[in-house]
């Protein structure tokens, strides 16, 4: 045959291993608190794009199907201090950025205040999984290396946030605390 057959036309099946064609995971092994994430980042997005306060952007995303199986709490908490911690959130990224916290995209902005936040706030949260979690989020909703970006940038801010954490995975004494470091 000349391999122009209809079935031939017809993308590769996608193994069945929990993640799509991109790398992201599929929408079945996904947490509850993946859940909550995805739904603070497009939450937060409505923010940062269209100026929308909090309970206007709260109150359109808890409409949004699917909402029901997200962590409702973990949800509020993203949102609500995201967005009430905005200035100080922005001011531990952006020394780790290589451009202008302008010139990033709402979508990887979000990401990072999500890990950022998740770093201060979500101690039972490893930093590992923070990171792991919002290289997910930055790679299904981001730019093509938005991702690597966000990595970074969450990779460089963990051992100011996390230092203790941080060093005991990595079998080294941890770093003199800095300003915004948890211990």
């Amino acid at each position: 045959m000349s391999g122009n057959t209809p079935d031939s036309k017809r993308p590769p099946r996608q193994p069945r291993t929990g993640t799509t064609s991109t790398g992201a995971r599929k929408a079945a092994s996904k947490s509850t608190r993946s859940r909550a994430r995805e739904f603070a980042l497009q939450a937060l997005y409505q923010h940062l794009v269209g100026g929308n306060d909090a309970a206007a952007v709260d109150a359109f995303t808890r409409d949004l199907a699917g909402f029901h199986k997200a962590d409702s709490a973990h949800y509020d908490a993203l949102l609500h201090g995201c967005i009430e911690g905005a200035a100080q959130l922005d001011a531990l990224i952006e020394p780790h950025l290589d451009r202008k916290l302008s010139e990033v995209s709402p979508i990887e902005h979000a990401v990072m205040w999500i890990g950022a936040y998740e770093f201060q706030h979500c101690l039972d949260v490893p930093w590992r999984v923070v990171i792991n979690e919002c290289i997910e989020l930055a790679k299904e909703f981001g730019g093509t290396d938005g991702h690597r970006w966000v990595n970074g940038a969450l990779g460089n801010l963990a051992p100011q946030l996390r230092a203790a954490e941080v060093a005991a995975d990595r079998g080294t004494p941890p770093a003199p605390a800095q300003d915004g470091a948890q211990g």
